[in-house]
C-alpha cells in the first residue's frame, strides 16, 4: 500500500473512531434534555457507525466507498444541530468537522486502493467496444 493510501485510510479510521466516540458521549452524555430512551439513541446514533467499523479497520475499499453513504446521516444531523439548535452548535460543529474528515478518508482511500488492487470500473468507451465484439462474434 502506497505512502499516500495509507494516511487516507488512517484518516477514515481515526474520523470514524472519534465520530463514533464523540456521537455517544454527546448523546449519553453532554445532551441537555435527554428525552430519548438508551436503546432509541443506539438504534438511531449508534448503530449506523458501527455496521462499516469492521471493514473499515480491515481496510477494505468497498466498506470504506460505502460507508460514505452512512456518513451523511450524521452530516445533515450536525448541519441541522448546527443551524436550528443555539446551545449546541459547537457539539454540532466538532461533528461536522469529523464527518468531513472520515467522508474525504474514506473518498479518497477507496478509490487510490481500488485502483492499487486494479478494482476500477472499465470506461464506457471500453465497455461498449466489447460489448459490440461480444454481439459481432454472435452474427
Amino acid at each position: 500500500m502506497a505512502a499516500k493510501t495509507k494516511q487516507f485510510r488512517l484518516l477514515a479510521l481515526v474520523s470514524h473512531l472519534g465520530l463514533l466516540a464523540w456521537i455517544s458521549v454527546w448523546q449519553l452524555f453532554l445532551t441537555s434534555d435527554q428525552q430519548y430512551s438508551l436503546v432509541f439513541i443506539f438504534l438511531l446514533y449508534i448503530l449506523p457507525l458501527l455496521l462499516p467499523l469492521p471493514g473499515i479497520i480491515k481496510g477494505k475499499p468497498y466498506t470504506h466507498a460505502w460507508a460514505n453513504f452512512v456518513v451523511l446521516y450524521y452530516l445533515l444531523h450536525g448541519l441541522t444541530v448546527f443551524y436550528a439548535v443555539e446551545e449546541e452548535r459547537w457539539l454540532a460543529g466538532i461533528e461536522i468537522l469529523l464527518v468531513v474528515g472520515m467522508f474525504t478518508g474514506c473518498s479518497v482511500f477507496a478509490r487510490l486502493r481500488g485502483r492499487e488492487l486494479g478494482l476500477g470500473l472499465k470506461k464506457l468507451k471500453e465497455e461498449m467496444n466489447e460489448e459490440c465484439e461480444r454481439f459481432t462474434k454472435r452474427s
